[in-house]
This record gives structure tokens, sequence and C-alpha cells, in this order.
């Protein structure tokens, strides 16, 4: 009983390996992270969001906090009435599960300082159709790439895990 029981956990993690494959996991604020002083508004315009992605802030939890808040919250720097509190401990995600615009601010008068990001997070672009044999010669490689090798590494690891361990 306790071998089938192992063996559904690791098919359960398996599933929401490959379910989880093709999100992105976003810094915000890239190397900076969240902090003064921070052009986010420049650095999510290098950004593509999608449905599914999660934004990771990392900031020093004694002087910041992220809140979600509404668009007129976002633009006048208001941390009153809002949507959700993110902040759990400095190193905190939050998951896009909706296409649509997002914005967050930090409390305490450091939205005036930059501390603050509006998104706008999409549906996931479907797969491009593969070229007409006309336009083999100047086609690029697919896109694919970077969502197969997530899954493919999620798939191999579990398995060699199940090897290993079972």
């Amino acid at each position: 009983m306790r071998f089938d029981l192992l063996i559904m956990i690791r098919l359960m993690m398996l599933l929401g390996l490959i379910k989880c494959a093709t999100s992105e996991l976003d810094k915000v604020g890239g190397k900076h992270g969240w902090d003064q002083n921070v052009n986010y508004t420049d650095w999510a315009s290098h950004q593509h969001f999608y449905l599914g992605d999660w934004l990771y802030f990392v900031f020093d939890k004694h002087y910041y906090n992220v809140l979600e808040v509404n668009q007129t919250n976002y633009e006048q720097c208001i941390d009153r009435d809002f949507i959700s509190n993110i902040t759990r401990g400095g190193r905190d995600v939050f998951h896009l599960t909706q296409a649509r615009p997002y914005y967050f601010i930090s409390s305490g008068g450091y939205c005036f300082h930059g501390m603050k990001l509006a998104i706008n997070v999409e549906e996931p672009l479907p797969a491009s159709p593969a070229p007409s044999s006309s336009d083999k010669t100047n086609a690029s490689p697919p896109q694919i790439v970077k969502h197969l090798i997530t899954p493919v590494f999620a798939i191999s690891s579990t398995l060699v895990w199940t090897f290993l361990f079972a």
C-alpha cells in the first residue's frame, strides 16, 4: 500500500510539473528587485507577461511591501483599499491567473519613489504554423525550444528521482 501511495504522489508531482512547465517566473525589476529608484515602467516594457506566469518580488521586508491595487490607486499611489497584500517575507511570488492589467505598489510613501508596477497579462501565443516547403530555405528554427526544455527536464528528473528512490 505504501508503494502505491508513493507512485501516486510521484505521478501527481509529474503532472504538476508538466502543467507549470510553460509558465515563466519573472523577477520584478531584474537584478535590482523591488526597490526604490528603479524604473519599473521601463523594465516592464521589455517583458511579456502571459496567463500562468509568476511574478517574483525580491525586497527588504522591513521597509517595503507589495500591494495589488486598482488602476486609480496605482496612478495616485493610494495604499488603502488594496485588492491584496502579497507580502509574505521579502521573496514573494504572485500568480498571474487572468489575462488583464495588473497594478502593484509599495505602501508607506515608497510608491512616490517609483515602487509601482503596471503590467498587462496576455493569453499565451498560439503555436505558429509550420512554414511551407517554399519558405524552408529562409525559415528560422521553431520557437518551441523554450517550451520543450522545461517539460523534458521535468519529466526526466522525475523519472530519475523515481528510479533512484523507489
